[in-house]
């Protein structure tokens, strides 16, 4: 008992005497880990300052870490070895190290080589891979990522479609029910050699079930079945992604307003993810007018006025209409400057 004291006493004192923890900070951290001589500590510390670490950097990583100063300072030296043979700067190694400490006491052969080398499978370079890495600290932590991936690679998910889950939504990659959403997106016919099917899997996993569901329900108040629905999400996983109130917005312009069909939307999904006041209202209210004037025809394609960038819409639906130019201009003006949508 006394030992144990007079350690936690001396790694208190240690740690506020050369790491400028508060007495509280210090006395905390001494209840995870503490130490009975400072001679490990002093060698952990030097390490760091030789290796480019500040003091506060130093001091952020014993509070995270605080284990790390009873360490080997030269089990750690490979592991910055390996990184800077990567091409990874100090500055990298310090931040990685800063970010996630627990890196640190990794094993370099069995986790931190094989992942980093299954890491630049999809990123194809060193820059690249780093800079995950750099990004997500963690990675080298997370187990479950390189069984995802192979789990994703077995279901013919195509080394594409990983990279982009890992550029863009590597926390996809950390899910425990994985194997559940890629079953049910391949039941919807998205090809999994596609990166629709990491879009889908993105889209899946970032709405909760809840608000999924909620979403869902607004589309069926429309009128749109389980098929429409499928459809729709096969043409562009993302519009799931719009807020149920947004989807309900659009349908009560579409429908309420223009006298539209609502099923049309499932063959133009990616309306949901434009701005409703600066692209849909001004545009749909262009494309009302030259319908009721028989300037166009019903049949014609929907996508494209909503899809076409500001000018080239303006050029072929306004501008090329000499003689309703300028009621189709004061149309899709007044209309754009509209911030609210009357029901």
């Amino acid at each position: 008992m006394f030992c144990t004291s007079q350690s936690h006493s001396l790694t208190v004192s240690y740690l506020i005497d050369n790491l400028g923890f508060t007495p509280q900070s210090a006395l905390n951290t001494s209840k995870r880990h503490s130490f009975k001589t400072p001679h490990k500590a002093d060698l952990v510390i030097a390490f760091f300052k030789t290796h480019g670490f500040s003091h506060s950097q130093i001091a952020a990583i014993v509070a995270k870490l605080p284990r790390i100063l009873s360490s080997n300072p030269q089990t750690i030296l490979p592991k910055f070895h390996f990184l800077a043979s990567k091409g990874a700067s100090t500055d990298d190694i310090v931040l990685l190290s800063t970010r996630n400490p627990r890196f640190l006491h990794l094993s370099l052969k069995n986790n931190i080589i094989p992942t980093y080398a299954m890491l630049k499978t999809f990123f194809q370079s060193d820059e690249k891979t780093l800079r995950c890495i750099a990004s997500i600290p963690g990675l080298f932590m997370e187990a479950r990522l390189v069984k995802n991936v192979k789990l994703l690679a077995d279901a013919g998910v195509s080394d594409s479609a990983i990279g982009y889950l890992l550029r863009t939504r590597v926390l996809v990659l950390l899910s425990a029910d994985l194997r559940k959403q890629v079953d049910e997106i391949k039941e919807l016919g998205i090809d999994p050699s596609t990166v629709k099917f990491a879009i889908a899997l993105q889209a899946k996993k970032t709405v909760p079930k809840s608000l999924w569901d909620a979403k869902v329900n607004v589309l069926k108040s429309w009128g749109w079945s389980k098929e429409t629905m499928s459809e729709a999400f096969r043409r562009n996983p993302l519009c799931m992604l719009s807020s149920k109130d947004k989807i309900n917005e659009v349908m009560k312009l579409w429908v309420n307003q223009l006298g539209w069909d609502p099923l049309a939307l499932a063959k133009i999904p990616w309306l949901f993810g434009y701005n409703l006041e600066r692209r849909i209202i001004p545009r749909a209210f262009v494309l009302q007018y030259l319908l009721a004037k028989g300037l166009r025809n019903k049949s014609d394609n929907l996508c494209l006025p909503f899809f076409i960038p500001e000018d080239m819409f303006l050029k072929r639906f306004v501008e090329s209409f000499t003689e309703d130019m300028s009621q189709l201009l004061k149309i899709y003006h007044e209309k754009k400057k509209m911030f609210m949508i009357t029901a």
